[in-house]
């Protein structure tokens, strides 16, 4: 017979983080695939600027800010992750656990962004509101399908 072992809470973070590095693949192809073919928008130096702001990393060619925004990039989505294996640590799983985590992660992000000066939501058009709120929405529902269905513990007999 079949049980669902129980995991530890440290489990469930890094099983998180695994899945908000998948979930964070998943964003960045929507982005690249449906929404800046839609949108016309260009590519988001916001993950660099974000890091430029809090750690003592300055790249000094176009490279190395490349390079910074998508390792930030990616470093930020394992933390929607770790966020999500902590709330299914809790036993919520699926649209209800992503319902909890993405308007507290979304909301920490855009308060921590626009008091480090980097955001300015006042003046964001609908279309601005939109294209972040959807392709962060992407992000934490692909992280919440892919820990729930892919990274969930193993079964022990």
């Amino acid at each position: 017979m079949l049980t669902k072992e129980k995991s530890s809470m440290m489990g469930s973070i890094v099983r998180g983080m695994a899945a908000g590095v998948a979930g964070t693949v998943v964003m960045t192809a929507f982005q690249k695939f449906v929404e800046m073919p839609l949108t016309g928008r260009e590519t988001s130096y916001a993950p660099a600027d974000f890091a430029e702001r809090i750690l003592p990393i300055h790249p000094t060619t176009e490279q190395g800010r490349e390079q910074l925004n998508w390792v930030t990039h990616f470093a930020l989505g394992t933390m929607w992750g770790s966020a999500y294996g902590v709330t299914a640590h809790t036993g919520m799983h699926g649209a209800k656990a992503i319902a909890v985590v993405f308007p507290v992660v979304y909301t920490g992000d855009v308060l921590l962004n626009t008091a480090l000066g980097l955001y300015k939501p006042g003046t964001w058009t609908a279309e601005d509101w939109t294209v972040d709120l959807v392709n962060k929405f992407v992000q934490a529902t692909a992280t919440g399908v892919l820990y729930d269905h892919v990274f969930k513990p193993t079964q022990a007999s």
